[in-house]
Order: structure tokens, then C-alpha cells, then sequence
């Protein structure tokens, strides 16, 4: 479950980031390039990726 949050939060990462990039128009080729809305988008989901990453390599502790 972890390992599957980690792997999710660094594949929002990344989406958010083209998102982002293509928002600021360093990635041509999209509706969404020179839009400055999909660069907020992107960096929302860049925070929400982070957090979700981070949740998942977590370490927890055993109560024993």
C-alpha cells in the first residue's frame, strides 16, 4: 500500500509538472501551452504529489 502511494504521488509529481511546463509555454505542442491557468494546475498537483510521495515512504513505528 505504501509502496503503491509513493509510486502514485511521484506520477502526479511528474503530470503536474508538464502540466506546469506547458502552462509557462516551455512545452509546445498542446492547448494547454502559454495558458498561465495549467501552470496553477500543475503546481497544485506538484504539492499534491510531494504529499502524496511523502505519505508514502513514510517510515512508521512498531508498538510492540
Amino acid at each position: 500500500m505504501r509502496i503503491g502511494l509513493a509510486v502514485l504521488g511521484v506520477l502526479v509529481l511528474l503530470a503536474g509538472a508538464v502540466f506546469a511546463g506547458q502552462g509557462l509555454g516551455y512545452i509546445p505542442g498542446s492547448y494547454m501551452t502559454g495558458d498561465i491557468k495549467w501552470f496553477w494546475i500543475g503546481s497544485a498537483m506538484v504539492v499534491a504529489g510531494l504529499v502524496l510521495g511523502a505519505f508514502g515512504l513514510r517510515r512508521t513505528t512498531r508498538r510492540t
